[in-house]
């Protein structure tokens, strides 16, 4: 379960990335990724454990920075879906280009992602034990060819592939390791729960950072098969198929495509599963105008939040390529993450706060060691997404007060 969590399907699009960005060195980019959200998970264990039930980082930044950073957090969060919803359905519609070569051009691509964004509403609109089921399954077979491609692919490195003379300088090597957050993204959800579990300070830190070491070493795997079989890996945009043909020929890219395209359309329908409920939520807490807390009569799904949801991821995929919207993402990431380990020392000084299940070692230290490597990405985004991001923020500072100003 825990490693369908960390494994998702960003990881067929990502390695040309961090090769673009970092060549060999997109290897040491994964191991300072790994290690950063090892920090990060360390901080979700503590705050986690203090808020028993579902809630996640939203709740964690409205009851320790109060409502105002709580809306942020909610409104960020919904962001991210939306924009993670824009990736995968690009990586889904590159690997389908394998099958049906024009797919991403013109209308083809229009009526490709109506459709998709259609008969996902449409399943999840029937019920969450439907949508849950579907992405259940599909998770569990995105695994396989990712193990054929690590297993049988290794075997076909070429060592001249990698190349180390050149180190990159701290701005490309940032800039790489800031994408693959999105390979790592979903951990967060295992921590969430954390107070409702029987000792976590002994189930939760085992369980978490051996998955962690797996699927690092599972993601190097990848890579290393990735730049060791496909020249030109920095320009592949569904290079995990493009890789497979070079050591296993058409048939086996085939299994990696619908793999892919299984993985891919499991990621899709969980995302919107997940985005939906999050404007639910704000709706409850009050937050948000209480048009978003209507629910189904019969299948009791937040209907209108799933509706506006769907719409966003609509526009989202075809308004943003990429590279926008992953940038992006990686930004919003990275910003709710430090929120969160901000959060750790203000609540253990705090009198008031509810009792940890799960105390870090050091955790203070922890905490600023992780707010330090994310300030050091951070510092790395140009002025352009910087605007963006900012522009994002004071859309949800401007409904907020707007909200406010209704209720007054």
């Amino acid at each position: 379960m825990l490693i369908n969590l960390f494994i998702g399907a960003g990881i067929f699009g990502l390695p040309s990335r961090a090769f673009a960005l970092a060549d060999s060195y997109s290897l040491l980019a994964f191991v300072i990724c790994g290690g950063l959200i090892g920090l990060i998970i360390l901080c979700f264990l503590e705050v986690g454990s203090r808020f028993p039930g579902t809630g996640g980082p939203y709740l964690y930044a409205r009851e320790t920075f109060g409502p105002v950073a709580g809306f942020q957090m909610g409104w960020l969060l919904w962001l991210t879906r939306i924009t993670s919803f824009a990736i995968i359905c690009d990586i889904l519609l590159s690997y389908l280009g394998v099958l049906w070569p024009d797919i991403n051009a013109g209308v083809s691509r229009f009526l490709l992602v109506t459709l998709i964004v259609s008969v996902l509403t449409a399943i999840n609109y029937v019920g969450v034990r439907h949508a849950a089921r579907t992405s259940n399954v599909l998770a569990v077979l995105k695994l396989l060819p990712l193990v054929l491609f690590v297993i049988v692919g290794v075997w076909f490195v070429e060592p001249a592939n990698f190349e180390f003379r050149q180190v990159p300088n701290t701005n490309t090597l940032a800039l790489a390791v800031m994408v693959l957050i999105f390979a790592f993204s979903g951990f967060e959800v295992a921590t969430i729960n954390a107070g409702e579990v029987e000792e976590p300070d002994k189930a939760f830190p085992f369980a978490l950072f051996f998955t962690l070491a797996l699927v690092l070493f599972f993601y190097l795997g990848i890579q290393v098969v990735a730049i060791g079989t496909l020249p030109g890996l920095e320009t592949s945009t569904r290079p995990l198929a493009d890789a497979a043909t070079v050591f296993l020929g058409p048939a086996g890219a085939l299994v990696i495509v619908v793999g892919a395209i299984l993985s891919t359309s499991g990621t899709l329908n969980a995302g919107l599963l997940g985005g939906s409920r999050l404007p639910y939520a704000m709706a409850q807490a009050k937050q948000i105008p209480q048009f978003f807390d209507q629910t189904h009569p019969k299948h009791q799904t937040p209907t209108r939040s799933l509706i506006v949801t769907a719409i966003a991821c609509w526009l989202a995929c075809l308004s943003f390529n990429f590279v926008e919207a992953l940038t992006i993402n990686s930004v919003i990431r990275l910003i709710t993450y430090a929120v969160v380990c901000a959060a750790l020392p203000i609540l253990r000084r705090r009198s008031d706060a509810p009792r940890a299940n799960y105390v870090t070692r050091a955790g203070p230290w922890v905490a600023g060691a992780a707010l330090l490597l994310c300030a050091w990405l951070l510092s790395r985004v140009s002025a352009i997404e910087i605007i963006q991001v900012l522009g994002a923020i004071v859309i949800g500072a401007t409904l907020y007060a707007l909200v406010a100003a209704k209720k007054r």
